[in-house]
This record gives structure tokens, C-alpha cells and sequence, in this order.
């Protein structure tokens, strides 16, 4: 097998929490705790805009300049983090990291026209969820130039470039249900334990498995999309989107000009859990938000297993009846489409790592990320040889704070919230460190 050349690329993040007050109740307070997190990050040298607003106000946004490596990314991902929980104790406030808030509530939205586009396109009813569940989205960098907000992809670019996007796309398609399985994080949505992943079925939805969501009836738009066989079908695939979502606006009553006025543009138009993103980015939206241990070690998987199928020209490629990642010379063979999102999809959001299908499947990434080494390869193996006993962090709060009814009380809500505002502040004291990759590998 060739060995290409090294090719370096970068990753980014942006990871969503729930802004709390000490009693653990949601608190609309974004717009001053994002103002001290700004001076406090001018004063400490850091650009003040990777603190951001969310489109409700109880919700703020942290996110990473591009790194070069997982272990650089873990660094500034938790000093700006350690800024952030600093801001929110000058004003009483403290930051919830999990996928979604236990209890029942009702989000305040900001006044903008381009959510109250997405609203009326989707339902103001259905677009709430989106205020009620929070992510993780890593970004991975592609060739400068080749993703074009015009089209999608840029034909006037090297072949080469463009089949490292091709490849970059489809493998992060492919890691869909694995990424959802191992970041379950709340099992509790309006204060009831629907036994399901809370955040993938309120965002993405699914007509096929009845999961009412933001898109339930738009999947097109915040479905997964399937993989591209060349670039002329991930083009196709970006058009056939952006006409579903003028069709959804214009059917109540929307003109496209609105949309355009209000920022919006043809790679714009897409919720996607993978999607294509002007910033030159492949844009893996599936997570989970969660503890830092957790997105650490998603940033390792995720880097390792990109960085493979750089550094040995992979083409990634479905076939039909596979279940699992497997490599054959130049080629790395995932599920089929059909079968990711289908069988293997909702097997990830039911019964997750413990699914015997999605065990190994997941067990097969993890091997192949594994091979790659460097920092968070230990923690990594620790995980695949307890695949078995997978303990997500849903399944922890549930053993936890099990109740003799699904249904979740005020108190019991209030506890767990502050539990894993406290837990975050815990890990981000322990993982602050230069090398967070290494501390998160001596993690029994």
C-alpha cells in the first residue's frame, strides 16, 4: 500500500451549553455572560470571537480557532472553556453540558429574521426543540478552495483535492451512528426518559421511525444525507437539498429573497448532520454536547481516523451488506447507506453500544483509529476492550437518577444539573493541562 505524503489539515470545534443559575433553572442571561467572557478573553489574549450567541437565549456556543492537531484542539478547547466557567461565576451563573436540559422548558428566542424563517418553514412548535437540545459539531478541513459556496464543490480544483473531499465526506457519513452511540449524553427531555438518543431524534428527526423532530418532514435539509459515489453526486445531492428547502419556504408563504436578505445562501440551507460548510470545512454535526472527557475523546477518534485516510489515500467507499469499517488495500468499506441509516441508525439511538450490531461496528472504528497512535490511543483502547460494559454518560445519569416512573421531578432535575455542572468544572480542572490527551490516556 502507498504511503502518501503528509498532508496537514486541521480541526475545529464548537460545542453548545445551557446557561444555568446556582439553583440549576435555566437563565436567559447569555448576552452578559458572553460580554464578560469577551473582556475577560481580550484580557487574557484570546480572540473574543469564539464566545457566541445561540439563536435562544438560555444557550451560548464555545467554539476553536482551526488546530493542526487533536492534542492542540483539546488544549484551547479547555482554556477557553476554564475562561468561560470563570465568566459565569463573576455573575452566579454556570454552564450545563449535556445534550439536553432534563426538565420542561419553554426557550426564548432571539428576534431575528432568519430564525423566524426557519420557524415558519419548519413550525414554531417543531423549531423549539432546537432551543431545547444542544451539540457538539467538529469540523474537518478540506483542501483551500475546493468546497464552493456557489455549487458545493469547486470543479476548477485539483482532482486530487477534490477526491480527498469525496473521501472526507463519506467518512464522516459513515461514522454517523458510532459518534451517536458513544455520545449518548441526557436521557431526559422535558423530564421524561423516552429510552431514545433525546438530541438526534428532537433535531434530526425521522418520518421512517416516527421520531418528531425539527426535520422530521424536511430530511433533505437535517437528515443524513447518503454518500457520494463521485463529486458530480455530492453536487447533485447539495442542489436536490437547497431546492427542498426553497420549496419548504415557499409553500408558507416565504420568498427566497427573505432567506438571502437574512443571510442565507445555498450551503446555508443545510442542518444536516454532515454537512458541507463555507468555512472550507466537512462539518460533523451529530454529537452530542457532553463532558470534556467524552468530546476529547471523540476529537481523538475523529482526527486519528481522518489522519489514516489522508496519510494512505483511502477511498472510502460503501458496500452492500457490510456492517462494519474495513480496510482492503487502498480502499476502506463502510455500511451501506440503506443499512447506516436504517437498521444500524436506530439501533444507535435505542439501545445503543450494547446493540450487538452497533458493538461491532463501533469495535471496528475504534481499531482502525487505534493503528493510527499517538496521544489518546490508550484511552481509546481502554474503551474498545470495555465495549461490552460501554457505560455513556446517559447510561450513568439513569443508573443514578433512576425513578420508579420515567418521569423526572423538579428536585431530581435540579440534582442532576448541578451534578454535571459540577462535573464539568471537575474535568476541566483535571484536563486543563498542555497535554490534555496524555492526562485523558492515564484516565483508569
Amino acid at each position: 500500500m502507498e504511503e502518501h505524503s503528509e498532508i496537514k489539515r486541521r480541526i475545529g470545534l464548537e460545542q453548545e451549553f445551557f446557561l444555568v443559575d446556582e439553583s440549576g433553572k435555566l437563565c436567559d442571561r447569555a448576552d452578559e455572560f458572553l460580554q464578560i467572557c469577551q473582556i475577560l478573553a481580550q484580557d487574557q489574549g484570546f480572540d473574543t470571537g469564539y464566545f457566541v450567541p445561540e439563536f435562544v437565549k438560555n444557550m451560548v456556543e464555545i467554539n476553536t480557532p482551526p488546530c493542526y492537531s487533536s492534542e492542540e484542539l483539546g488544549k484551547v478547547y479547555l482554556e477557553h472553556l476554564h475562561l468561560a466557567i470563570t465568566a459565569g461565576h463573576k455573575m452566579g451563573l454556570r454552564l450545563y453540558p449535556l445534550s439536553s436540559y432534563p426538565l420542561h422548558i419553554m426557550p426564548v428566542m432571539r428576534d431575528k429574521p432568519n430564525y423566524h424563517i426557519q420557524a415558519r418553514t419548519v413550525g414554531y412548535d417543531r423549531f423549539l426543540h432546537a432551543g431545547k437540545c444542544t451539540g457538539t459539531h467538529l469540523h474537518l478541513e478540506v483542501p483551500k478552495g475546493v468546497i464552493s459556496p456557489r455549487i458545493g464543490v469547486a470543479y476548477e480544483t485539483s482532482s486530487e483535492d477534490r477526491e480527498e473531499l469525496l473521501n472526507i465526506y463519506n467518512l464522516a457519513t459513515a461514522l454517523d451512528s458510532a459518534l451517536i452511540a458513544l455520545g449518548r449524553a441526557c436521557p431526559f427531555y422535558e423530564g421524561e426518559s423516552i429510552g431514545l438518543a433525546s438530541h438526534t431524534i428532537r433535531y434530526r428527526g425521522s418520518e421512517r421511525f416516527a421520531w418528531e423532530g425539527v426535520y422530521t418532514h424536511l430530511q433533505p435539509v437535517g437528515g443524513l444525507m447518503p454518500y457520494a459515489d463521485c463529486i458530480e453526486t455530492l453536487v447533485e445531492s447539495q442542489f436536490s437539498r437547497f431546492h427542498a428547502w426553497l420549496q419548504a419556504m415557499e409553500t408558507v408563504g416565504i420568498n427566497r429573497q427573505q432567506f438571502f436578505d437574512a443571510g442565507g445562501s445555498f450551503l446555508k440551507s443545510a442542518w444536516n448532520p454532515i454537512r458541507l460548510n463555507g468555512l472550507g470545512t466537512v462539518e460533523i454535526r451529530c454529537l452530542d454536547s457532553n463532558l470534556p472527557s467524552v468530546i476529547l475523546a471523540m476529537i481523538a477518534l475523529i482526527e486519528k481516523i481522518s489522519h489514516r485516510v489522508r496519510k494512505e489515500g483511502l477511498k472510502v467507499r460503501p458496500a452492500e451488506g457490510l456492517e462494519i469499517f474495513q480496510q482492503d488495500g487502498d480502499n476502506l468499506w463502510v455500511p451501506s447507506f440503506d443499512y447506516l441509516n436504517g437498521d444500524l441508525l436506530y439501533a444507535a439511538a435505542t439501545e445503543g453500544v450494547k446493540h450487538p450490531h452497533v458493538k461491532v461496528y463501533v469495535d471496528s472504528i475504534l481499531e482502525f483509529a487505534i493503528a493510527d497512535g499517538g496521544d489518546g490511543t490508550q484511552y481509546l483502547s481502554k474503551l474498545r476492550q470495555k465495549l461490552d460494559h460501554y457505560q455513556s454518560i446517559e447510561r450513568e445519569i439513569l443508573q443514578t437518577f433512576s425513578s420508579t416512573t420515567a418521569h423526572l421531578s423538579e428536585e431530581k432535575g435540579l440534582s442532576l444539573v448541578l451534578h454535571y455542572c459540577d462535573t464539568l468544572e471537575d474535568q476541566v480542572s483535571y484536563l486543563n493541562t498542555d497535554y490534555p490527551l496524555k492526562t485523558l490516556d492515564e484516565i483508569e
